[in-house]
């Protein structure tokens, strides 16, 4: 009924807390005195859409509502009320279902007429419903509706595409100030994601470094809870060509994220690993991301958080493939920010044959990945080896491949002796035919005086030819054989052997 005719109502609230003396001068009646009194006190302050309807209203008139104190008489009665519903709301709930974040429902019905008052009054009602003994973790969602609703503006700002106004930025400034200055102190009490639009907005419309330092300590201690679209925050400086992310503001996260660690509070490691990696990875493609720049960012991220190495990979890759133009020495001190030791098999054979890789990094993929297979045949082997009562604890893939194994190395045992013995048929065939080119040799050959040896000595053979095992027994039968050595020949050579010893006989050729 009061919205209907808004100019009578206001006359009407204002005259219910003015002196007499100022009814009489503004000619006021009594009866609309007391008619406007009485809708106050027993309909206008008794509900809460009311009480925020008449205070919404008031902001047209603040000035003269202020001194009347008719604002803080809407103030108090919405903190009451707001009070009281909800801890009758918060009574009819089990104790099963309670929890620091469960009374957010609570309000959601009247949230959104608080969301149409403006930021200083709104600012008010909140510190008056936290000293009637309202939550302060339940202001989450009320802080978080708020301000979607008075900064959804500035999401058609982007980075240089269209400069905001200065009298806005004012306004929308004092909003996040603001908003900032109320949020819980309490873990999880608001998303991540609500965070991380204030932090955006802060940094558009440039508000305190307070404000700014707060924002991101917050956000640094809900990463675990966080996703990919929340920690990459864009550049909107335009003057300067920098970046597309900002990559400072990632890194004071992050280090905020560990001095949190370091205090004890209990952080999802593996997440948060993951999380890093894909937004170094998304960053990676920036043309005018510096080497330095890479490196230091790759550098936040802690090996305990890290399962292995691929995210990094990933992002050295992209890195590289980005930015063709550089010189061997900075890939290799791109690659510097990965342990090849910790790739996964995958990791390990795409880069064996990534040719945007220095060879450097490529010969310490091979080589740890050789160190790896020793490794795991190592223990397949002594998996097979093991007694019956321990190689049934192993499972079906690790028994498989430990059979495959060691038919390798049976295999492999083969090949040697085969190998051993063709090359001792080699050598026996390489003695024939030096036994043939000496035997048919003359004189003192250095090959054949090479092969002749003393019978003590191992390895000794007979080479006799057939001719001088023949001749040689033959001499036996011939009994003329001479002595000594022809006359007019320098030879020293002895025909037969046996008759060195043997003393010379006369023979008479007469009968007489």
């Amino acid at each position: 009924m009061w919205s209907s005719n808004p100019a009578r109502w206001r006359r009407l609230l204002l005259s219910s807390l003015m002196s007499p003396e100022a009814q009489r001068d503004l000619n006021w009646p009594l009866s609309s005195v007391m008619r406007s009194e009485t809708y106050i006190n027993e309909v206008a302050l008794k509900t809460l859409p009311a009480a925020i309807a008449v205070l919404h209203n008031c902001e047209s008139f603040l000035p003269i509502a202020e001194k009347v104190k008719l604002v803080s008489r809407c103030i108090d009665a919405i903190a009451f009320l707001s009070c009281k519903e909800s801890r009758g709301q918060v009574a009819a709930a089990t104790p099963a279902s309670m929890s620091p974040l469960t009374d957010h429902h609570v309000v959601d019905w009247w949230t959104e007429d608080l969301a149409a008052l403006r930021i200083d009054i709104f600012q008010r009602v909140l510190v008056a419903m936290m000293s009637r003994g309202f939550k302060h973790a339940a202001l989450g969602p009320i802080l978080t509706l708020y301000a979607q609703k008075s900064l959804c503006c500035l999401d058609t700002y982007g980075t240089g595409a269209r400069k905001i106004e200065p009298q806005l930025a004012q306004e929308k400034r004092v909003v996040v100030e603001t908003v900032t200055g109320l949020l819980p102190r309490e873990k999880n009490a608001v998303s991540a994601s609500f965070i991380s639009m204030l932090l955006r907005a802060s940094i558009l419309v440039e508000t305190t470094v307070a404000c700014r330092v707060d924002l991101e300590r917050r956000m640094g201690s809900q990463l675990g809870r966080a996703v990919l679209d929340d920690v990459l925050i864009p550049t909107y400086d335009s003057s300067s060509v920098d970046t597309l992310f900002d990559v400072d503001t990632l890194q004071r996260m992050v280090s905020c994220h560990l001095e949190f660690e370091l205090r004890g509070s209990c952080a999802d490691r593996e997440h948060v690993g993951k999380l890093l990696e894909s937004c170094i990875a998304e960053i990676s493609s920036d043309p005018n991301l510096s080497v330095a720049k890479f490196v230091t960012l790759a550098e936040i991220i802690p090996d305990h958080y890290k399962v292995t190495e691929d995210g990094v990979y990933r992002a050295v890759d992209i890195y590289l493939k980005a930015h063709p133009t550089l010189s061997d020495l900075e890939r290799k001190k791109v690659c510097g920010v990965m342990n090849c030791q910790r790739l996964s098999k995958e990791a390990c054979a795409h880069a064996a044959q990534n040719d945007r890789l220095p060879v450097h990094t490529v010969v310490q993929v091979l080589f740890y990945e050789q160190q790896r297979l020793q490794s795991v045949i190592s223990d397949n082997l002594v998996l097979v080896e093991a007694p019956t009562g321990n190689a049934c604890s192993c499972s079906i893939d690790n028994l498989s491949a430990a059979l495959e194994v060691a038919s390798f190395r049976r295999e492999n045992e083969a090949l040697k002796l085969e190998n051993l013995r063709l090359k001792k048929r080699l050598e026996d065939l390489e003695k024939r035919e030096l036994v043939r080119y000496s035997g048919s040799g003359s004189g003192s050959s250095p090959v054949r005086n090479s092969t002749t040896q003393s019978p003590d000595k191992p390895g000794f053979l007979q080479r006799r030819s057939y001719i001088n095992s023949m001749s040689k027994r033959l001499r036996w039968f011939y009994p003329f054989a001479p002595i000594g050595p022809a006359p007019g020949s320098a030879s020293t050579t002895i025909a037969n052997p046996k008759t060195w010893n043997r003393p010379r006989r006369t023979r008479r050729h007469s009968l007489s």
